[in-house]
């Protein structure tokens, strides 16, 4: 089966838009920062942006998570910012990316409303540095954040419902 996976920068709405996506498909959600080894944790904690080097374990967690999903489905969410880091996460299986985007403002305005929360809104420019659109050839869908989030869903389950088995 495929496993979603909610991709976006931080403040996106991953973790929302992934807990109700995996509801409507009645499979297991996996969120993509209790994979992050608390060194890494610590560094963004304190305002620094991670490398590809702090990224590669974290990101192959999520692949092993990904392909012990694959008879089941699953929806994990991961920023996945760049095609290299995609291509990491398609090795664990048959995976369809639902990328969150939106404006600057609206995500740095959700950052700043979040609370409990390790990534600080000083960290919303690295990562929009390094993000990369999906191309033609990656599996997906993008998804505006300021449509409501039962839109996004409703959206992205009648996506999935017409892929090829």
């Amino acid at each position: 089966m495929t496993v979603v996976v909610v991709m976006g920068v931080a403040g996106s709405g991953k973790t929302t838009i992934g807990l109700a996506l995996a509801a409507g498909l009645g499979v297991e959600y996996a969120e993509a920062d209790s994979f992050h080894p608390p060194a890494n944790i610590a560094k963004m904690s304190s305002g620094h942006p991670l490398t590809d080097e702090d990224r590669w374990p974290w990101l192959r967690a999520i692949a092993a998570w990904i392909a012990e999903h694959q008879e089941t489905g699953g929806v994990v969410s991961s920023s996945a910012l760049k095609r290299k880091y995609r291509d990491v996460l398609r090795r664990g299986g048959d995976v369809w990316f639902l990328h969150l985007d939106g404006p600057r403002d609206l995500l740095a305005e959700r950052m700043r409303n979040r609370s409990g929360h390790f990534m600080p809104p000083s960290l919303l420019d690295s990562q929009l540095a390094d993000l990369e659109p999906l191309q033609p050839d990656e599996r997906g869908a993008v998804a505006d954040i300021a449509d409501p989030p039962e839109y996004i869903v409703r959206a992205a389950l009648n996506t999935l419902a017409k892929e090829p088995k």
